[in-house]
Formats: structure tokens, sequence, C-alpha cells
């Protein structure tokens, strides 16, 4: 009997040690496996909005009133200084709606693989122009329409550190279709066909200024800066890959 109660002990003493040994590795592993776990899940965050991270003009809509700023006379891009516009654009007498289709059959396709703009009349093309897209942040994909249009505003962003500064005044022919992303003229670059933007659809200028008027919600006459609404709804526009 004594010797199965020393069997016992020891049996119990073996699997005490054996616990405490365990519950002192379990501790170490422990904090181990809970940092690699963090960091595998921040690292999948950052990848993740890496990817779907959009950026925007960086326009305070408050103080957009459409009207040319003559008081702006220096602009940044990619944080070098450039020239700003210190008179408004010469338009070419398009400032009336453009088209021979009723403005329901109108629609823009943006297609970001081929940096192209095409502006439909039904199945019929009005206008088609190379673009400039996302660079620094990606341009939002799906469809939308415009929601407001200003013929001039300013736009600001990016960082001054890693040289993707912007500070661009005067901004042509801006018409907004999800958020603070828009198509809007330029006069800071001139390399259409390559993504050079924030987020935005880059165009030449006077492309930007047959859309802008072409295009709905119409802009009253006399007017900077039009808002869609349920009379006046914005055309409808189709960005993809």
């Amino acid at each position: 009997m004594g010797r199965i109660q020393s069997v016992a002990n020891t049996t119990e003493f073996l699997y005490s040690e054996l616990m405490r040994r365990e519950s002192k590795l379990f501790l170490i592993i422990l904090p181990i496996i809970s940092l690699f776990a963090f960091l595998i899940l921040a690292i999948s965050l950052e990848l993740f909005n890496a990817r779907n991270r959009l950026g925007g003009c960086g326009c305070d809509f408050d103080k957009t009133t459409g009207d040319f700023d003559y008081s702006e006379k220096t602009a940044f891009f990619e944080g070098r200084e450039i020239s700003a516009p210190l008179v408004a654009f010469m338009e070419s007498n398009l400032n009336q709606v453009l088209g021979t289709t009723n403005s329901d059959k109108k629609w823009i396709e943006i297609d970001l693989s081929d940096q192209k703009l095409i502006a439909w009349e039904g199945k019929n093309k009005f206008l088609e122009s190379l673009i400039s897209s996302g660079k620094w942040a990606r341009t939002p994909v799906g469809e939308f329409s415009i929601w407001g249009k200003y013929k001039y505003t300013k736009m600001s962003g990016g960082n001054k550190e890693d040289h993707t500064y912007y500070y661009l005044p005067n901004v042509p022919y801006t018409m907004y279709f999800y958020k603070g992303f828009g198509l809007h003229g330029t006069y800071w670059h001139n390399n259409f066909g390559e993504p050079m933007s924030h987020g935005c659809i880059n165009l030449p200028t006077i492309v930007a200024e047959k859309i802008f008027y072409w295009s709905k919600p119409e802009i009253p006459l006399g007017k900077n800066s039009v808002l869609a609404n349920k009379e006046n709804p914005g055309t409808r526009i189709l960005i993809h890959e």
C-alpha cells in the first residue's frame, strides 16, 4: 500500500512540475504570439488601406463660389512653385448647352487603363480625350453623376516632405462627381495619358471647358457654380479600369 502511495505521490509531483513548466513556457510564448498576430494584422490593414486609399482635391466647399480669385499669384505642384493663372481663361463661346442629343442620353466614360475619357450622346461619341488620373491616390471606380460644377476653385493637399504638396488656385471648369473627386482643367502639367493626380481626373483645359458646358447640371446664365438637383440632375459618369 505504501509503495502505491509513493508512486501516486511521484506521479502527482511530476504532473504538477510539468504543468508548472508548461505554464511558464506558455507565459513566455503568449506575448510573442500576440505580437506576431498584431504585426500581421497591422500589415494587412496597411496593405488594404494602401490599395483602397482615396484622395480628392482638398477643396473647401464652404468657401468655393466658382469665381476667379485675382489675389492668387502663386501655385505649387509636386512641391515646386509654378505660375498660377493671373487672369480668367478666355472662353470659346461655349457657355451654352452643347451637343445634338437629349441631355438624358449624355454620359461620360473614363477608362483608367487607357487614361482616356469619352463623352457619349447615346451611342455616338461627342468628344474623346486623354486624361491624367490618380497617381498619389486612387481614382474611385464605379458609376457616379456630377453633383456640382465650379468654374474656378482652389485645390490643395499632399505632403511637403515627400514632394507631393500641391496648392492650385483657380483650377478651371471643375465638375465634382464623388465627394472631393472631380473632372477639371489643368494648367500645371501637360502629361496627359499618364497618372498625375491625387485622385481627380485631369483634363486639358479646352476639353474641360467643352465638357463643363456640355454636361449637366446646366449652369445658369451669369453664374459660376451650380449644384445638381431633381430638376437639374448631373450627367452620369462611368469609371472603370
